[in-house]
């Protein structure tokens, strides 16, 4: 489970990181991270958190089957929150194949994508 304050709640907050972040398209997922975007709902903090949301539509499967997902993503970035710069946002769209993907397959996704948006990775 991703702790609160590394939750990403607000409409706004998704799109500013869809519309003014970078894009990685993996087979399963797409990432959008934008990075150290400063968040005009957070207190005075010096370093705000990166913050995560994820997007996992009826395309995915039915709601036991986005449940799932959405529970196996949020795993996997709670132990990726490290990596990314502080005061980022970070929004994990699942694609529909995403379903049948088990959880070795999702994190080779998100790591591939995640990899790619911190400039280790060709396109």
């Amino acid at each position: 489970m991703l702790p609160t304050e590394n939750r990403l709640r607000r409409r706004e907050d998704f799109a500013t990181a869809v519309r003014r972040g970078r894009r990685a398209g993996r087979p399963f997922l797409v990432v959008h991270l934008c990075s150290g975007a400063t968040d005009p709902h957070a207190s005075g903090e010096s370093a705000p958190p990166t913050r995560a949301g994820f997007v996992v539509s009826k395309a995915v499967g039915g709601a036991v089957v986005r449940n799932q997902v959405k529970r196996r993503l949020r795993h996997l970035m709670r132990d990726r929150l490290s990596v990314l710069p502080p005061g980022s946002l970070v929004v994990v769209r699942a694609l529909p194949g995403a379903g049948d993907a088990d959880h070795a397959q999702l994190a080779r996704d998100l790591d591939a994508a995640l990899q790619r948006l911190l400039g280790g990775g060709a396109r």
